[in-house]
C-alpha cells in the first residue's frame, strides 16, 4: 500500500516516495523470514557501513549531482554552500543550512521544539492515553538502555522523528538545560522505512544509539523536567557525529556531562542515510500541539503504521526548530 503523510504548514496529505522501498520489503518479508542468517548480515555494521559507502562516497559528476539534488527536492537557497561544494552523495547528505534564516524559532522560553526536519508521531507510555502504543515501536528499558532513568519516564509521553534520505540530517536540542547523562547503546541497523518498522518487534530498541539526557529544571531551562533524546541509527547510518554549536555550526563540541546547552542549536550530524531521533518526557510534563494531536489521530489517511498497528498513527512532516509542545 502508499504510505502517506500529512504537511504541518499547509495541511495537505501527501504520497510519500520511499526510496528503495520494494527492496526493504523483500528484506522484512522473504529473506527475514526465510533466510535469517543472511538478513542478520543485512543489518550488521559491516553491511551498512559498506552500502554507506556504496551509495554516498563514490564521487559524482556535475550532472549526477544536479540531478540528485533535483530528485530530492533540495532548496539550494536555504544551503550555507553553494552547488559547486557538493562532489557525492554524502556532502549532499550532510549539508548544512541558514537554519537561523530559514527554520525561525518560537521565542517563547516554555516551547518545546522539534530536533529535525522530520516526520512525526506522537505516543504515549500511558494505557489510558488516546495515543498508547503497547510495545510495537520500542521497548522503553530496552531502549534507554540503562535502569536508573526508566522510573521516571513510567506513564510518559514521547515523540519519534523519521528522518528520510532527502531531510537536512543535523539534530537540534528540543530544549534548553544541562546534560546530566550521555552514552552510546550498542545494536542493529534495521531500515526505519514504515514496513519494516511494523514487520519487527521493536526495532526502535534494537538499532545501535546514542542516549541524551537533559535537565530542564534549571535556571534558564524549558521547565519540563527530565528530558531524554534519543538518536537511533539505521541502515546505511555508519556513525552519530556529535558537534554541540552555540552559534551558526562554529566551534562544535562533543556530548559533556554538565554542559549547559541551547535549544535550536545544532547537537548532531547523522553520516548518512535515513534515521529516527526519540524525545521522552516525563509523565504531566507536556502539552503536544493541537494541530499535531489531531493530525497524528486522522483516519483518512494511509499510513502503513495504521494499516499494521491496526490504530491510527499518522505522520506529520515538520520543521526543525518549530514549536512541538508546551510545558504544563
Amino acid at each position: 500500500m502508499n504510505h502517506q503523510y500529512i504537511i504541518r504548514e499547509t495541511g495537505k496529505v501527501t504520497d510519500e516516495k520511499l526510496y528503495g522501498d520494494k527492496i526493504i520489503n523483500y528484506i522484512y518479508s522473504d529473506i527475514r523470514e526465510n533466510v535469517p542468517f543472511i538478513f542478520k548480515h543485512i543489518v550488521s555494521s559491516r553491511t551498512t557501513k559498506l552500502l554507506g559507502f556504496i551509495n554516498y562516497d563514490i564521487p559524482l559528476s556535475k550532472k549526477s549531482i544536479k540531478r540528485i539534488l533535483s530528485d530530492l527536492e533540495i532548496n539550494l537557497d536555504e544551503c550555507c554552500d553553494d552547488i559547486s561544494h557538493f562532489k557525492s552523495a554524502r556532502d549532499i547528505f550532510e549539508r548544512k543550512i541558514r537554519y537561523w534564516e530559514c527554520r525561525p524559532i518560537e521565542d517563547r522560553g516554555d516551547a518545546v521544539v522539534s530536533p529535525a526536519d522530520a516526520k512525526m508521531i506522537v505516543g504515549s507510555l500511558n494505557s489510558s492515553s488516546l495515543f498508547f502504543v503497547k510495545g510495537k515501536f520500542f521497548d522503553l528499558k530496552e531502549m534507554i538502555g540503562v535502569e536508573k532513568w526508566v522510573e521516571s519516564f513510567l506513564e510518559g509521553d514521547y515523540a519519534i522523528f523519521r528522518l528520510t534520505p532527502d531531510k537536512y540530517h543535523y539534530n537540534h536540542f528540543p530544549v534548553d538545560g544541562v546534560i546530566r547523562d550521555f552514552y552510546i547503546v550498542d545494536g542493529d541497523y534495521h531500515s526505519c522505512n514504515p514496513t519494516a518498522v511494523v514487520n519487527v518487534i521493536t526495532p526502535y530498541s534494537k538499532n545501535r544509539r546514542t542516549v541524551t539526557v537533559i535537565d530542564t529544571d534549571v535556571d534558564g531551562g524549558t521547565g519540563i523536567g527530565l528530558v531524554i533524546m534519543v538518536e537511533v541509527v539505521a541502515m546505511m547510518i555508519g556513525d552519530i557525529l556529535q558537534s554541540y554549536s552555540e552559534v551558526g555550526y562554529e566551534s562544535p563540541q562533543p556530548m559533556k556531562l554538565g554542559m549547559r546547552v541551547k535549544k535550536g542549536q545544532p547537537k548532531s550530524l547523522y553520516r548518512p542515510g535515513s534515521s529516527t531521533d526519540i524525545l521522552f518526557f516525563q509523565k504531566n510534563r507536556v502539552r503536544f500541539c493541537y494541530d499535531i494531536l489531531m493530525h497524528c489521530n486522522r483516519l483518512d489517511v494511509k499510513s502503513r503504521f495504521t494499516e499494521g498497528f491496526k490504530k491510527p498513527l499518522v505522520e506529520v512532516d515538520l520543521k526543525v526548530r518549530s514549536t512541538i509542545a508546551y510545558a504544563i
